[in-house]
């Protein structure tokens, strides 16, 4: 048994009340932190304690909870025989999550079955062994037993950290981050397309007042999403990308407070345990959490949570306009880049608030980042749009603004931007066939869009929502003028909210201070050689492969029989690649294109004499006169006449293939090859899509 403090029904729990029955004032579960630290000298050092509930002493109406954890299922358009994966600690919240999902979904009348081993069919738990302290895994294999005697299949996963622990500073951001990938990395190998995650109210208001220390404004204080996708750092199969590789990710308990989880497990009679680093002073949420306990008035917490809705549905509106605007003002090219129409936009006079989420939601689609666009950053670009004509260009969060060609100003080209010292960023897939994944991504659009469906019915009035034109300063002063909370709350915020800011900043400075005496580090590309038959996704926008074919087609033939000549048995591969050599994959530069303007204008006599070119310094790649030579001739003609139509800024982020030696082999975007038996393949396929996905504040 993993070394800890057990408690079970013992006189001390019943004496602080800690599972005391439903009061309008909820107990601070930072007593029996309290208690355990006053009687530390009498106990080991634990990595964790458990704590067994009491239902004897304490029964609890399990109803309410049941049934309001059924109404946030059907809200997010989820039904019981869907497939779903929990996250699971072992923590208090995660165990009641078990307890409501479990009873979710084999109670009613579209309960499930049970499998032949006695697990809830379609339900899957995750145990995430972040491998940070000795005993982590062994606690992991404890809370697996004790899921499992639920009826709950679980599977646990250790993290490996390939460039050591992270620092103490970064260590609660960089262990989500592992976390939320071996969630995605579990769901996929299981064809399970949503995930539950037990945040609750109570994680909300210590969101909130972490994100008001960091001057976020209203969109930021609205928390975090009921539901959202969450898109793949890594992509399992060429096949799943057009589909739906993303995980929904459900958070149901987000009505319920911490007091409410204990509860849950009290009367699901389950067990649960504590990590001790959840009392740390180190991390900012632990410090608001227990700064939170000691203002655990009802009265404080309903006016929290009432700021907290208001923004809510601030965020929900402000949604819905800037996929209206997307629809109305932004056209999306088949080579991975956007126009957006200014005369239209400009014309509309749209608010601040606006503006900031729509560009943010367009930039994130092009760069194909994780996160969206936030800050200093933000500011820029919004001058930037403002300004019409658009005359100049601009380069923020990887993307190129620049006015589009032919527009006089009046349309701005958004395109990835490759001039920076990140390395290309290619990825090599499998190549799967058509099935399971695909009834995955099937159902889970069925579901998103039966959750859309839900919140379509909920769609708010103008009249109903506030913050709109607020300084981000000024949204709590806004809501006590609005009495969403009162004179007394307003203060207690304003405390947390500058005693949090000052501890920013002082480990800012800090921070800053280090990092300006270090050198800045440069990634350089390697790695990116393509086998054929392989796939590669290429900037996370295209999906990438070649071959190479034992005879020409008939079009490819026909470009050749001008010059009379004998092709069968004919087949070139010295243009290609050598015995030991496989092309490599770069972005287009500006040498391709006087390349091709070059090679199109190359004059050849039909005998084919010995001879070598050289174009702009760069020899080609034959030194001997075939017929790839003039097919290659015929295809950058071609392909010259289809650049003509990409604007330059576009042209820099389509890939292309080149032999060991930085020869031009292919640009496969215009459809530009160097031989009739190279065969390469190029599709236009981003991870994240334009909005960035699903998401609800309901």
């Amino acid at each position: 048994m993993a070394r800890g403090l057990i408690l079970s029904s013992a006189p001390t729990l019943t004496a602080t009340c800690f599972f005391a029955s439903f009061s309008k004032t909820p107990p601070k579960s930072s007593n029996i932190f309290k208690l355990l630290h006053h009687h530390s000298h009498l106990l080991p050092l634990p990595c964790c304690f458990r704590v067994s509930s009491s239902p004897s002493q304490c029964p609890i109406d399990m109803s309410k909870y049941t049934e309001a954890f059924s109404r946030r299922m059907a809200m997010a358009g989820l039904k019981p025989h869907h497939r779903i994966a929990l996250g699971v600690s072992g923590g208090p919240d995660s165990m009641a999550l078990c307890v409501l999902t479990a009873g979710w979904k084999t109670a009613g009348a579209n309960a499930v079955s049970s499998e032949n081993g006695g697990f809830i069919d379609g339900l899957l738990a995750i145990i995430v062994d972040h491998g940070l302290r000795a005993e982590s895994k062994e606690e992991a294999h404890i809370v697996s037993h004790r899921v499992s005697d639920m009826g709950i299949r679980c599977e646990s996963v250790r993290c490996d950290w390939p460039n050591g622990k992270p620092k103490q500073g970064q260590l609660q951001e960089a262990a989500r981050e592992m976390r939320y990938q071996m969630f995605q990395e579990v769901c996929a190998k299981h064809h399970i397309g949503v995930l539950l995650i037990a945040h609750h109210a109570d994680d909300q208001a210590e969101l909130f007042i972490l994100r008001l220390s960091r001057n976020s404004g209203v969109l930021g204080l609205a928390g975090m999403s009921f539901t959202s996708q969450i898109f793949p750092t890594h992509t399992h199969s060429c096949r799943t990308v057009p589909a739906n590789q993303s995980i929904l990710l459900v958070r149901p308990l987000l009505e319920f407070s911490k007091e409410d989880m204990y509860k849950i497990c009290q009367g699901g009679r389950e067990d649960w345990v504590e990590d001790p680093t959840n009392q740390s002073t180190l991390y900012a949420r632990n410090r608001i959490r227990m700064e939170l306990n000691n203002l655990s008035s009802y009265a404080f917490r309903s006016e929290l949570q009432r700021m907290i809705s208001a923004c809510r549905k601030t965020r929900t509106y402000v949604d819905q306009i800037c996929y209206s605007l997307i629809r109305d003002t932004v056209v999306i090219m088949d080579n991975g880049y956007a126009v957006i129409d200014l005369q239209i936009l400009c014309s509309l006079k749209i608010k601040d608030i606006y503006l900031m989420k729509f560009l943010s939601l367009i930039l994130q689609y092009i760069s194909q980042r994780q996160r969206q666009v936030r800050g200093s950053a933000l500011k820029l670009l919004m001058d930037y749009i403002r300004t019409f004509p658009c005359k100049n260009s601009i380069t923020a969060a990887g993307c190129y603004l620049c006015p589009d060609p032919g527009s006089r100003g009046s349309r701005v080209l958004v395109c990835c931007s490759v001039d920076c010292a990140l390395p290309l960023k290619m990825e090599f897939l499998e190549s799967r066939p058509y099935g399971q994944e695909y009834c995955v991504a099937d159902e889970l659009g069925k579901i998103i869009d039966d959750g859309k469906s839900y919140a379509n019915d909920l769609v708010q009035d103008a009249s109903d929502v506030h913050f709109l034109d607020v300084n981000p300063e000024l949204v709590l002063t806004e809501a006590k003028r609005l009495n969403i909370i009162s004179e007394s709350t307003y203060n207690s915020i304003l405390v947390l909210q500058k005693q949090e800011t000052s501890r920013f900043r002082s480990k800012f400075d800090a921070v800053s201070d280090s990092s300006s005496k270090s050198g800045v580090e440069i990634v350089t590309s390697s790695g990116n050689s393509l086998w054929p038959g392989q796939f590669c996704y290429f900037m996370d926008r295209f999906i990438l492969t070649w071959k190479l074919k034992s005879k020409m087609d008939a079009d490819e033939r026909s470009d050749l029989v001008d010059y009379d000549m004998d092709l069968s048995g004919f087949c070139c591969t010295s243009c290609i690649v050598g015995h030991d050599e496989v092309p490599e994959a770069r972005h287009m530069i500006e040498s391709d294109w006087l390349y091709l303007a070059e090679l199109s204008k190359c004059s050849l006599p039909q005998n084919f004499p010995q001879r070598s070119i050289s174009v702009n310094g760069i020899r080609s790649i034959m030194e001997k006169a075939t017929p790839c030579l003039h097919y290659a001739r015929e295809s950058a003609k071609k392909a010259l006449l289809l650049l003509k139509s990409i604007p330059v800024a576009a042209r820099r982020s389509l890939p292309v293939l080149i032999n060991q030696q930085g020869h031009l082999l292919s640009i496969p975007s215009v459809n530009f090859r160097h031989c009739p038996y190279l065969t390469v393949h190029v599709e236009f396929k981003p991870k994240i899509p334009l909005g960035g996905g699903h998401s609800s504040f309901i």
